[in-house]
């Protein structure tokens, strides 16, 4: 098994941005006004399969809520994190079982201990970033140098 890396630079989240599918989004709010209904809804735009992950809801963006990663029962190419840095360390486990691409923690979150996990178990990671603001960025058409 390869190691995960921690990505950094924007040609590599361009390349996994583009060869991802499926992001299940990990604290996904019903709420429209909450920034992580924005952001999936956006990805949801964009093409993704959104796999919301929230206990208690039964569907989200028109897509079947699951309780937790461990109720997937699909492969996943990004896990994307709407949780606080405190609760970050909770979903190592599951994420691990998992093996998506990636674990994409959003702007504001950055847990360099579950980092340090899950590289080691070969699933890269994104730091303090929003990825609706980095699809944007990097991978619009009219962005795409």
């Amino acid at each position: 098994m390869n190691a995960g890396k921690i990505i950094t630079e924007d040609n590599d989240i361009r390349t996994m941005l583009l060869n991802s599918k499926k992001i299940a989004v990990l604290g996904l709010s019903p709420k429209p006004e909450r920034d992580s209904f924005r952001v999936a809804a956006y990805l949801k735009e964009q093409g993704y399969r959104i796999i919301p992950v929230r206990p208690g809801q039964k569907e989200i963006l028109g897509e079947k809520a699951c309780a937790s990663l461990d109720d997937i029962r699909t492969r996943i190419d990004i896990v994307n994190v709407f949780r606080n840095n405190a609760q970050v360390m909770s979903h190592v486990e599951e994420t691990i079982c998992l093996m998506p691409k990636v674990f994409w923690m959003q702007l504001n979150i950055e847990n360099h201990e579950a980092a340090k996990l899950l590289t080691g178990a070969g699933i890269d990671v994104v730091m303090n970033r929003c990825i609706m603001v980095e699809y944007d960025r990097l991978c619009r058409k009219n962005n795409v140098s």
